[in-house]
Protein backbone atom coordinates (compact mmCIF):
# COMPACT_ATOMS: atom_id res chain seq x y z
CA UNK A 1 0.00 0.00 0.00
CA UNK A 2 1.05 3.59 -0.59
CA UNK A 3 2.22 5.14 2.67
CA UNK A 4 3.55 8.54 1.60
CA UNK A 5 4.10 10.94 -1.30
CA UNK A 6 6.80 13.61 -1.50
CA UNK A 7 7.74 16.17 -4.15
CA UNK A 8 11.04 17.78 -5.11
CA UNK A 9 11.07 20.70 -7.55
CA UNK A 10 13.79 21.39 -10.10
CA UNK A 11 14.23 24.14 -12.67
CA UNK A 12 16.61 23.14 -15.46
CA UNK A 13 18.05 25.78 -17.81
CA UNK A 14 17.81 25.17 -21.55
CA UNK A 15 21.03 25.44 -23.52
CA UNK A 16 18.87 26.67 -26.39
CA UNK A 17 15.97 28.70 -24.92
CA UNK A 18 12.60 27.90 -26.47
CA UNK A 19 11.87 31.63 -26.74
CA UNK A 20 12.52 34.81 -24.76
CA UNK A 21 10.05 33.67 -22.11
CA UNK A 22 11.10 29.99 -21.97
CA UNK A 23 14.70 29.85 -20.71
CA UNK A 24 14.15 26.68 -18.64
CA UNK A 25 11.95 23.67 -18.04
CA UNK A 26 10.30 22.92 -14.69
CA UNK A 27 10.28 19.37 -13.31
CA UNK A 28 8.70 17.87 -10.22
CA UNK A 29 10.13 14.61 -8.93
CA UNK A 30 7.33 12.63 -7.27
CA UNK A 31 8.36 9.85 -4.90
CA UNK A 32 5.96 7.28 -3.51
CA UNK A 33 6.86 5.27 -0.41
CA UNK A 34 5.11 1.95 0.23
CA UNK A 35 4.37 0.38 3.58
CA UNK A 36 7.05 -2.25 2.91
CA UNK A 37 9.71 0.46 2.49
CA UNK A 38 10.03 0.37 -1.30
CA UNK A 39 10.06 3.66 -3.19
CA UNK A 40 9.30 4.65 -6.76
CA UNK A 41 9.89 7.98 -8.48
CA UNK A 42 8.24 9.67 -11.44
CA UNK A 43 8.11 13.15 -12.89
CA UNK A 44 5.72 15.89 -13.73
CA UNK A 45 7.03 18.38 -16.31
CA UNK A 46 6.08 21.74 -17.70
CA UNK A 47 8.23 23.94 -19.93
CA UNK A 48 6.77 27.28 -18.92
CA UNK A 49 3.86 27.68 -16.50
CA UNK A 50 1.98 25.76 -13.84
CA UNK A 51 4.71 23.97 -11.87
CA UNK A 52 3.79 25.61 -8.56
CA UNK A 53 0.12 24.76 -9.05
CA UNK A 54 0.94 21.15 -9.93
CA UNK A 55 3.11 20.86 -6.82
CA UNK A 56 0.34 22.26 -4.61
CA UNK A 57 -2.13 19.76 -6.05
CA UNK A 58 0.31 16.90 -5.48
CA UNK A 59 1.16 17.81 -1.91
CA UNK A 60 -2.41 18.30 -0.81
CA UNK A 61 -5.25 16.62 -2.70
CA UNK A 62 -3.21 13.96 -4.50
CA UNK A 63 -1.19 12.92 -1.45
CA UNK A 64 -4.32 12.54 0.65
CA UNK A 65 -6.06 10.60 -2.11
CA UNK A 66 -3.33 8.01 -2.76
CA UNK A 67 -2.30 7.12 0.79
CA UNK A 68 -3.70 3.69 1.57
CA UNK A 69 -4.25 2.69 -2.06
CA UNK A 70 -2.64 -0.42 -3.54
CA UNK A 71 0.45 0.28 -5.64
CA UNK A 72 -1.26 -0.62 -8.91
CA UNK A 73 -0.98 1.94 -11.75
CA UNK A 74 -4.41 1.33 -13.29
CA UNK A 75 -6.27 1.22 -9.99
CA UNK A 76 -4.64 4.39 -8.70
CA UNK A 77 -5.06 6.27 -11.97
CA UNK A 78 -8.78 5.56 -12.13
CA UNK A 79 -9.30 6.44 -8.46
CA UNK A 80 -7.36 9.70 -8.84
CA UNK A 81 -9.18 10.63 -12.02
CA UNK A 82 -12.52 10.26 -10.26
CA UNK A 83 -11.34 12.14 -7.19
CA UNK A 84 -9.76 15.06 -9.05
CA UNK A 85 -12.37 15.50 -11.77
CA UNK A 86 -13.86 18.53 -10.06
CA UNK A 87 -10.53 20.34 -10.65
CA UNK A 88 -10.56 19.54 -14.37
CA UNK A 89 -9.61 16.85 -16.84
CA UNK A 90 -6.67 18.61 -18.50
CA UNK A 91 -3.80 20.89 -17.57
CA UNK A 92 -2.44 20.61 -14.06
CA UNK A 93 -4.60 17.60 -13.09
CA UNK A 94 -3.14 15.03 -15.53
CA UNK A 95 0.32 16.60 -15.07
CA UNK A 96 0.08 15.85 -11.35
CA UNK A 97 -1.34 12.38 -12.01
CA UNK A 98 1.57 11.65 -14.34
CA UNK A 99 4.06 12.03 -11.51
CA UNK A 100 2.17 9.43 -9.48
CA UNK A 101 1.65 7.09 -12.42
CA UNK A 102 5.30 7.16 -13.48
CA UNK A 103 6.33 6.46 -9.88
CA UNK A 104 3.98 3.47 -9.79
CA UNK A 105 5.41 2.17 -13.07
CA UNK A 106 8.88 2.58 -11.55
CA UNK A 107 7.73 0.30 -8.75
CA UNK A 108 6.08 -2.05 -11.26
CA UNK A 109 9.37 -2.37 -13.14
CA UNK A 110 11.19 -3.31 -9.92
CA UNK A 111 14.64 -2.61 -11.33
CA UNK A 112 13.85 -3.87 -14.83
CA UNK A 113 13.63 -1.63 -17.87
CA UNK A 114 10.27 -0.24 -18.91
CA UNK A 115 10.75 -1.76 -22.36
CA UNK A 116 11.18 -5.21 -20.85
CA UNK A 117 8.01 -4.83 -18.79
CA UNK A 118 5.93 -3.47 -21.70
CA UNK A 119 7.37 -5.87 -24.26
CA UNK A 120 9.48 -4.60 -27.16
CA UNK A 121 8.02 -4.94 -30.66
CA UNK A 122 11.18 -3.70 -32.39
CA UNK A 123 14.87 -3.34 -31.67
CA UNK A 124 15.14 0.34 -32.54
CA UNK A 125 13.17 3.40 -33.60
CA UNK A 126 14.26 6.30 -35.83
CA UNK A 127 14.93 9.65 -34.18
CA UNK A 128 13.94 12.88 -35.89
CA UNK A 129 15.58 16.25 -35.32
CA UNK A 130 13.33 18.88 -33.78
CA UNK A 131 13.73 22.42 -32.52
CA UNK A 132 11.70 25.07 -30.77
CA UNK A 133 12.97 27.54 -33.32
CA UNK A 134 10.25 29.95 -34.45
CA UNK A 135 12.31 32.80 -32.97
CA UNK A 136 15.54 31.76 -34.72
CA UNK A 137 16.82 34.02 -37.51
CA UNK A 138 16.89 32.29 -40.88
CA UNK A 139 20.61 31.54 -40.90
CA UNK A 140 20.42 29.94 -37.44
CA UNK A 141 17.39 27.88 -38.47
CA UNK A 142 19.04 26.53 -41.62
CA UNK A 143 22.26 25.78 -39.73
CA UNK A 144 20.28 23.73 -37.22
CA UNK A 145 18.52 21.82 -40.01
CA UNK A 146 21.85 21.17 -41.71
CA UNK A 147 23.22 19.68 -38.46
CA UNK A 148 20.30 17.27 -38.32
CA UNK A 149 20.78 16.23 -41.92
CA UNK A 150 24.52 15.76 -41.40
CA UNK A 151 23.79 13.55 -38.37
CA UNK A 152 21.66 11.30 -40.57
CA UNK A 153 18.23 12.00 -39.11
CA UNK A 154 15.56 10.66 -41.49
CA UNK A 155 13.22 13.56 -40.68
CA UNK A 156 13.31 17.07 -39.25
CA UNK A 157 10.68 19.36 -37.77
CA UNK A 158 10.56 23.15 -37.56
CA UNK A 159 8.12 25.69 -36.19
CA UNK A 160 5.87 27.82 -38.39
CA UNK A 161 3.40 30.58 -37.64
CA UNK A 162 5.42 33.74 -38.19
CA UNK A 163 3.36 36.94 -38.54
CA UNK A 164 3.76 36.85 -42.33
CA UNK A 165 2.99 33.78 -44.43
CA UNK A 166 5.78 34.89 -46.77
CA UNK A 167 8.22 34.44 -43.87
CA UNK A 168 7.00 30.89 -43.27
CA UNK A 169 7.35 30.08 -46.97
CA UNK A 170 10.87 31.48 -47.05
CA UNK A 171 11.91 29.55 -43.94
CA UNK A 172 10.39 26.22 -45.02
CA UNK A 173 11.96 26.59 -48.47
CA UNK A 174 15.37 27.26 -46.92
CA UNK A 175 15.12 24.25 -44.62
CA UNK A 176 14.01 22.00 -47.47
CA UNK A 177 17.05 23.15 -49.44
CA UNK A 178 19.31 22.55 -46.42
CA UNK A 179 18.14 18.98 -45.74
CA UNK A 180 17.56 17.88 -49.32
CA UNK A 181 14.66 16.07 -50.98
CA UNK A 182 15.11 12.71 -49.25
CA UNK A 183 14.67 13.92 -45.66
CA UNK A 184 11.10 14.00 -44.36
CA UNK A 185 10.09 17.53 -43.33
CA UNK A 186 7.44 18.26 -40.70
CA UNK A 187 6.15 21.67 -39.63
CA UNK A 188 4.52 22.60 -36.32
CA UNK A 189 2.21 25.61 -35.94
CA UNK A 190 1.60 25.16 -32.19
CA UNK A 191 -2.11 26.07 -32.54
CA UNK A 192 -1.34 29.50 -34.03
CA UNK A 193 -3.73 29.36 -36.99
CA UNK A 194 -7.47 29.42 -37.52
CA UNK A 195 -9.08 27.30 -40.23
CA UNK A 196 -8.87 29.94 -42.96
CA UNK A 197 -5.23 30.74 -42.30
CA UNK A 198 -4.32 27.06 -42.03
CA UNK A 199 -5.86 26.32 -45.44
CA UNK A 200 -4.10 29.31 -46.99
CA UNK A 201 -0.75 28.47 -45.39
CA UNK A 202 -0.81 24.80 -46.32
CA UNK A 203 -1.70 25.53 -49.93
CA UNK A 204 1.41 27.71 -50.05
CA UNK A 205 3.61 25.18 -48.23
CA UNK A 206 2.48 21.83 -49.62
CA UNK A 207 4.92 22.06 -52.53
CA UNK A 208 7.74 21.38 -50.07
CA UNK A 209 6.50 17.78 -49.66
CA UNK A 210 5.52 17.98 -45.98
CA UNK A 211 5.39 14.80 -43.92
CA UNK A 212 2.84 16.40 -41.61
CA UNK A 213 1.51 19.67 -40.21
CA UNK A 214 1.39 19.54 -36.42
CA UNK A 215 -1.17 21.39 -34.32
CA UNK A 216 -2.37 23.71 -37.08
CA UNK A 217 -5.45 24.72 -35.05
CA UNK A 218 -6.56 24.97 -31.40
CA UNK A 219 -6.20 21.44 -30.06
CA UNK A 220 -9.81 21.10 -28.89
CA UNK A 221 -11.42 22.15 -32.18
CA UNK A 222 -12.23 18.71 -33.55
CA UNK A 223 -14.63 19.94 -36.27
CA UNK A 224 -12.09 22.37 -37.71
CA UNK A 225 -9.38 19.71 -37.80
CA UNK A 226 -11.73 17.37 -39.64
CA UNK A 227 -12.62 20.08 -42.15
CA UNK A 228 -8.96 20.98 -42.67
CA UNK A 229 -8.04 17.34 -43.24
CA UNK A 230 -10.73 17.07 -45.92
CA UNK A 231 -9.49 20.19 -47.72
CA UNK A 232 -5.68 19.79 -47.79
CA UNK A 233 -3.29 17.07 -48.82
CA UNK A 234 -0.82 17.40 -45.94
CA UNK A 235 -1.28 14.82 -43.15
CA UNK A 236 -2.55 16.26 -39.85
CA UNK A 237 -0.77 15.47 -36.56
CA UNK A 238 -2.30 16.47 -33.24
CA UNK A 239 -2.38 15.41 -29.61
CA UNK A 240 0.37 16.95 -27.49
CA UNK A 241 -2.26 19.16 -25.84
CA UNK A 242 -5.04 16.58 -25.77
CA UNK A 243 -5.26 15.31 -22.22
CA UNK A 244 -7.96 12.62 -22.18
CA UNK A 245 -8.74 9.38 -23.97
CA UNK A 246 -12.14 10.91 -24.79
CA UNK A 247 -10.40 13.77 -26.58
CA UNK A 248 -8.42 11.33 -28.70
CA UNK A 249 -11.56 9.29 -29.33
CA UNK A 250 -13.33 12.38 -30.64
CA UNK A 251 -10.46 13.24 -32.99
CA UNK A 252 -10.28 9.69 -34.31
CA UNK A 253 -14.01 9.13 -34.79
CA UNK A 254 -14.29 12.48 -36.59
CA UNK A 255 -11.51 11.55 -39.00
CA UNK A 256 -9.67 14.67 -37.87
CA UNK A 257 -6.06 13.44 -37.88
CA UNK A 258 -3.55 11.14 -39.52
CA UNK A 259 -1.16 10.90 -36.55
CA UNK A 260 -1.75 11.21 -32.79
CA UNK A 261 0.97 12.56 -30.49
CA UNK A 262 0.18 12.02 -26.82
CA UNK A 263 2.65 13.54 -24.38
CA UNK A 264 3.16 11.01 -21.58
CA UNK A 265 3.04 13.72 -18.89
CA UNK A 266 0.25 15.90 -20.26
CA UNK A 267 -1.99 12.88 -20.78
CA UNK A 268 -1.45 11.70 -17.21
CA UNK A 269 1.26 9.03 -17.38
CA UNK A 270 2.06 5.68 -18.95
CA UNK A 271 -1.29 4.13 -17.99
CA UNK A 272 -3.46 6.53 -20.05
CA UNK A 273 -0.79 6.73 -22.79
CA UNK A 274 -1.16 2.99 -23.36
CA UNK A 275 -4.95 3.31 -23.42
CA UNK A 276 -4.71 6.04 -26.06
CA UNK A 277 -2.28 3.89 -28.07
CA UNK A 278 -4.72 0.97 -28.01
CA UNK A 279 -7.52 3.28 -29.13
CA UNK A 280 -5.44 4.65 -32.00
CA UNK A 281 -4.54 1.09 -33.04
CA UNK A 282 -8.24 0.28 -33.49
CA UNK A 283 -8.48 3.19 -35.94
CA UNK A 284 -5.25 2.26 -37.71
CA UNK A 285 -3.67 5.60 -36.80
CA UNK A 286 0.01 5.67 -35.75
CA UNK A 287 1.17 7.09 -32.43
CA UNK A 288 4.24 9.34 -32.41
CA UNK A 289 5.03 10.18 -28.76
CA UNK A 290 5.64 13.86 -28.06
CA UNK A 291 8.95 15.13 -26.58
CA UNK A 292 10.58 13.57 -23.45
CA UNK A 293 12.83 11.48 -25.69
CA UNK A 294 14.06 8.86 -23.25
CA UNK A 295 10.54 8.07 -21.97
CA UNK A 296 8.91 8.37 -25.39
CA UNK A 297 11.57 6.18 -26.96
CA UNK A 298 10.86 3.34 -24.57
CA UNK A 299 7.15 3.61 -25.28
CA UNK A 300 7.74 3.76 -29.04
CA UNK A 301 9.71 0.51 -28.91
CA UNK A 302 6.58 -1.18 -27.53
CA UNK A 303 3.95 0.40 -29.83
CA UNK A 304 2.04 -1.67 -32.36
CA UNK A 305 2.59 0.74 -35.27
CA UNK A 306 6.16 1.84 -36.06
CA UNK A 307 6.92 5.41 -35.03
CA UNK A 308 9.68 7.98 -34.86
CA UNK A 309 10.89 9.64 -31.66
CA UNK A 310 11.35 13.39 -31.30
CA UNK A 311 14.73 14.75 -30.20
CA UNK A 312 14.74 18.49 -29.53
CA UNK A 313 18.30 19.72 -29.97
CA UNK A 314 20.09 19.90 -26.60
CA UNK A 315 16.86 19.32 -24.67
CA UNK A 316 16.59 15.56 -24.10
CA UNK A 317 16.10 14.48 -20.50
CA UNK A 318 19.76 13.42 -20.43
CA UNK A 319 20.86 16.81 -21.77
CA UNK A 320 18.94 18.48 -18.95
CA UNK A 321 20.61 16.34 -16.30
CA UNK A 322 17.37 14.70 -15.25
CA UNK A 323 18.38 11.06 -15.68
CA UNK A 324 20.91 9.14 -13.64
CA UNK A 325 23.40 6.84 -15.35
CA UNK A 326 23.06 4.44 -17.01
CA UNK A 327 20.42 5.81 -19.37
CA UNK A 328 17.52 3.50 -20.29
CA UNK A 329 18.14 4.30 -23.99
CA UNK A 330 21.04 5.10 -26.26
CA UNK A 331 20.95 7.12 -29.46
CA UNK A 332 23.53 6.14 -32.05
CA UNK A 333 23.34 8.21 -35.19
CA UNK A 334 19.62 8.53 -35.76
CA UNK A 335 18.45 5.32 -34.08
CA UNK A 336 17.26 4.87 -30.50
CA UNK A 337 17.68 1.54 -28.72
CA UNK A 338 16.96 0.35 -25.20
CA UNK A 339 19.97 -0.36 -23.01
CA UNK A 340 18.14 -2.65 -20.62
CA UNK A 341 18.69 -0.25 -17.73
CA UNK A 342 15.78 0.99 -15.60
CA UNK A 343 14.71 4.62 -15.71
CA UNK A 344 16.31 6.42 -12.79
CA UNK A 345 15.72 10.11 -12.14
CA UNK A 346 18.50 12.39 -10.95
CA UNK A 347 17.58 14.29 -7.78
Amino acid sequence: MIEDLSVTARTVPLARPWGPDVPANHVLLVTLTLDDGRTGTGISWTPQVGAAAVRALLEHDVRDAVIGLPAHPGVVWDRLSARLGEAGRSGIVPMAMAGVDLALWDLECGGRSLVEVLGARRDSVPVYGSGVNLHYPLDELTAQAARWAAAGHPAVKIKVGRPSLAEDVERVAAVRAAVGPDTALMIDANQRWDLHRARTALRALERFDLFWIEEPLPAGDVAAHAELRRSVGTPIAVGENVATAHGFRDLLTAGACDVVQPNVVRVGGITPFLRVADLARVFGVPVYPHLLTELSGQLALALHHPAMVELVEDAALTDLGLLADPSPVEIAGAELRATGAPTRWSA
